[in-house]
């Protein structure tokens, strides 16, 4: 295909260069109906493409034109047999995928390390959840992904299941053998989903762990704005139907439940012209990045007392492969945890980190990185080992991830169902209504239909008293907590 070709930027162009009279929305009309000071910043350009599904256009809902053949474009770029555009993130592929395959009551394999945005799939369903713990890395204090005996384990234990999650790769980089997960996954005639999240260059350089496309998945759920260079919000939806075992037509109906109406063509946009950048230079693009990204990572582990992990840990079976443009930084050596590690570069060198967490931080470097933003962090984080190094008191690295808790209700029932609201510190042994997650990443420590532990709520109470961002509860102070109604016994 002619991947030199962007069908719908360029009938959006097109159309702009027209300059039709409106008579539709939205409402600032090219610009001129909007806030003076946003138009100027924003540009005209931006306005005169901020456009809707008017016929010349296509429909996101129901593409037959310049959509569909930037959509038909993607799935070449990516090896894909369809690919969707998503404009609510990859948070709505990922729901996307689950509602397609699962119905009230249908189990599903996840790892427990999964994003929010599955877990409200599986309310949204009705489904149930069958977790695997991840594997975990006891020298940094990370979660990697689930192991293969973990889920041969979980399939034997579950072959009615109607699907398994996995991720790949981590927020951390790290993935595991994915063409195994996925060729034991079909061996019980069960589909494989990836949240693939963090894995849009893995596509296009053999050095890079391998997609679920390459590895046969059914469907994988790709962030082309977080490394592809598309707009925020942006993502891809790839199908795999060679296996039989998804309705592309099904898809197409459950995606378009979840978008809205207003679609955004300058998202859409960005999306028709990233694909064809990865397309024509993806290789060129993701060899700069992991070269900017393995310089970064031998300077950094030049500084005293920091680390930055690379191929030295692979070899389990959680850790097959590395996608090296992921910077993790342990700072524990430092005395510091990763929450005042982000705060310090934010003050001190207008850096802004991707996550921290209570051992590290994370960075990401993209192919809108350079040798010059690369040496600005080293200077930081020289520093940083300038003037904490020998100062505090260096903490043991305590991996303290509390067990799965045991799901008593599934979790759509418990989130509709009758509630009332309890002292977090008092609420062990009650059924919580609610989630409560730490974000970034977004991995669940509580979801609604879990008995809460005492040791579910120490490990929450350490998060809040150093600072980190723990979130979910409707009272954002984590003092209260939603939990089911218990019904006492009548005599």
């Amino acid at each position: 295909m002619d991947h030199s070709r962007t069908p719908l930027f360029t009938a959006l162009k097109e159309h702009a260069a027209k300059n039709p009279v409106q008579f539709h929305i939205p409402g600032h009309k090219k610009g001129l109906g909007t806030d003076a000071e946003f138009r100027e910043f924003i540009g005209d350009n931006a306005f005169s493409i901020d456009l809707i599904n008017i016929a010349p256009l296509d429909d996101l809902h129901q593409p037959t034109g310049v959509i569909e053949e930037a959509q038909k474009l993607a799935a070449d770029a990516f090896g894909a047999d369809h690919t969707y555009f998503s404009v609510q993130g990859t948070s709505g592929a990922i729901m996307t995928m689950i509602m397609s395959v699962c119905s009230p009551g249908d189990k599903i394999i996840v790892p427990r390390n999964v994003h929010k945005s599955v877990l409200s799939a599986i309310i949204f369903t009705g489904a149930k959840p069958v977790f695997v713990s991840p594997a975990q890395d006891h020298n940094v204090g990370i979660d990697h992904g689930i192991t293969i005996s973990s889920v041969r384990k979980a399939l034997k234990r579950h072959p009615d299941v109607k699907a398994v999650l996995v991720i790949n790769p981590t927020y951390f980089g790290v993935s595991a053998d994915l063409k195994e997960i996925v060729d034991l996954a079909h061996s019980y005639n069960v589909p494989v989903l990836v949240d693939e999240a963090h894995g849009v260059l893995i596509h296009f350089h053999e050095e890079l762990p391998m997609s679920a496309m390459e590895a046969g998945a059914d469907m994988a759920a790709t962030s082309v704005h977080k490394l592809g260079g598309s707009m925020t919000q942006s993502s891809v939806l790839n199908v795999n139907t060679k296996n039989g075992y998804i309705n592309p037509y099904r898809v197409q109906t459950i995606i378009s439940m979840l978008t809205t109406t207003s679609t955004s063509y300058i998202l859409l946009a960005s999306l028709d012209t990233s694909r064809r950048s990865l397309a024509l230079h993806g290789r060129e693009m993701a060899a700069k990045t992991i070269e900017l990204a393995q310089y970064a990572r031998d300077e950094v582990n030049k500084i005293e007392g920091l680390y930055s992990f690379g191929e030295e840990i692979l070899g389990g079976e959680a850790t097959y492969s590395f996608d090296p443009t992921k910077l993790t930084i342990h700072v524990r050596h430092l005395g510091i945890t990763g929450y005042e590690t982000e705060n310090w570069l934010r003050d001190h060198y207008n850096i802004e980190v991707e996550l921290s967490d209570m051992y590290n931080i994370l960075c990401l470097i993209t192919p809108g990185d350079n040798q010059e933003t690369i040496d600005i962090l080293l200077t930081a984080l020289r520093e940083l080992s300038d003037v904490y190094m020998h100062v505090n008191e260096i903490n043991e690295l305590i991996v303290k991830t509390p067990e799965i808790p045991q799901l008593s209700l599934i979790p759509r029932d418990a989130f509709y169902g009758d509630t009332e609201v309890v002292p977090f510190k008092e609420s062990a042994g009650r059924i919580i209504a609610e989630f409560i997650y730490v974000y970034p990443p977004g991995i669940p420590i509580l979801l609604p239909g879990e008995v809460i532990s005492q040791e579910n709520i120490d490990y929450i109470i350490d998060h809040v008293d150093v600072g980190l961002p723990v979130k979910g509860p409707e009272d954002r102070s984590i003092q209260n907590v939603k939990v089911i109604v218990e019904t006492n016994p009548i005599f």
